[in-house]
């Protein structure tokens, strides 16, 4: 730390940065408090100093914990060396474009604002899918599952931006802020929820584009005997004026068909008063936000098909950033980077929202560490899941969309 201190010295000689640095830690969580009391030891971070441009800065990666207790824990060594305003909790789903403009095409266009609550909306689906395994991650997956590995940050981050309030502005605070409320207001899970709102699974073989690939417990760095979980499906309710009543199901795993990423908002059926003969099953209005591959938004709704009858058949609005822009999004970490380096911390995760989604499944994960799973692996790598995903969703006449 002696010698980085030295060499960063020369280089604000060098390039006149004026001791301004941003440390980027992309190591387990382990490490974090270690490095960071280093760093400060060595006079490498500092306070912040009332009047003065000069900056020191911290990112940390996911996970931020492991539950409620050691997110609580990590959260109070770490502020023995900095600020709040200095540690930066990095989620790059929060980079990409089509999340940012979760803001600007709520609150920016009134035909859709206006909808955007329990009268209209029937439900909401978030979609967290990846066709690759574990990898390399063998030994980190068995300490920490889907569950914290996507679902804590990533999910609950897309969710709360679907869900949140309009802010009073566009500052990281009062955006933050609306995020928190809807955090508090998920109703936590029970000994009545822990079965009929969750399913957790784990993939076996199978196949993925046509190749033959290997099991979880047969991944390196796996127990042959383990019930860490790749696969996660939850059904959540947010319990405030807004969304009462309007279930919202995230889903998110590991070997799955195809690697996407939806946001899918299913709005309720108009009265078949006039057309319920022609109007097909699948015909809800559904408006769809692309977050990876391809990102974009559709909205699906009906219309007559040309000639004498009146059939209906649902049709689909597509836009796609890359098409229309003529260029694909920056990668997000880009723009997150540079978000930091500037001191604008409105797409990094502060400590309350990591706390509140602890909270809401630190229960979840105590109950499933008690209750072993005995059908363990219980999907094949190249399907949608455990059947029981399905079950959940169907037990209230919906069903997952096809992707």
């Amino acid at each position: 730390y002696s010698s980085l201190k030295t060499f960063l010295d020369t280089l604000d000689v060098q390039y006149g940065t004026k001791g301004n640095r941003v440390f980027y830690l992309s190591t387990q969580p382990s490490f974090f408090t270690t490095i960071v009391k280093k760093l400060h030891e060595n006079k490498l971070i500092y306070p912040i100093e009332e009047g003065s441009e000069k900056f020191s800065r911290v990112i940390i990666e996911k996970p931020f914990g492991h539950d409620l207790n050691s997110a609580h824990l990590l959260q109070n060594e770490l502020m023995n060396y900095l600020k709040e305003e200095q540690l930066y909790r990095i989620d790059h789903y929060l980079g990409k474009e089509t999340v940012q403009n979760l803001l600007v095409f709520r609150f920016g266009n009134s035909i859709f604002e206006n909808l955007w609550n329990n009268r209209y909306i029937d439900h909401v689906q978030i979609t967290v899918a990846e066709d690759i395994g574990i990898g390399t991650r063998g030994k980190l997956w068995e300490e920490s599952g889907l569950i914290r590995d996507i679902l804590q940050n990533h999910m609950m981050q897309l969710l709360s931006l679907v869900a949140m309030e309009p802010p009073t502005s566009l500052n990281a605070e009062s955006i933050r802020d609306e995020k928190v409320k809807v955090l508090e207001s998920i109703r936590p899970f029970d000994e009545s929820t822990f079965e009929t709102n969750a399913v957790r699974g784990q993939y076996g073989d199978g196949f993925i584009n046509g190749a033959q690939v290997i099991g979880y417990r047969q991944e390196a760095n796996v127990s042959p005997n383990s019930n860490v979980e790749t696969f996660a499906a939850l059904k959540l309710s947010i319990d405030n004026w807004r969304w009462y009543g309007v279930p919202f199901y995230i889903r998110g795993g590991k070997r799955l068909p195809k690697r996407t990423t939806e946001i899918a908002i299913t709005f309720k059926d108009p009265p078949r008063v006039l057309f319920g003969k022609e109007l097909v099953k699948e015909a809800s209005n559904v408006l769809a936000i692309r977050i990876q591959p391809n990102e974009g938004i559709s909205l699906k709704m009906n219309c007559k098909v040309p000639g004498p009858s009146i059939p209906i058949q649902p049709v689909k609005m597509d836009f796609k950033y890359g098409s229309y822009f003529g260029m694909m999004p920056p990668e997000a970490y880009e723009r997150l980077i540079i978000d930091c380096i500037a001191g604008d911390s409105t797409l990094f995760a502060r400590q309350d929202e990591v706390f509140n989604s602890w909270r809401i499944l630190t229960p979840l994960l105590d109950y499933w560490s008690e209750n072993t799973p005995q059908d363990f692996p219980n999907y094949q790598s190249g399907y949608w899941g455990p059947k029981g995903a399905d079950a959940m969703i169907e037990a209230d006449h919906r069903k997952w969309r096809l992707l």
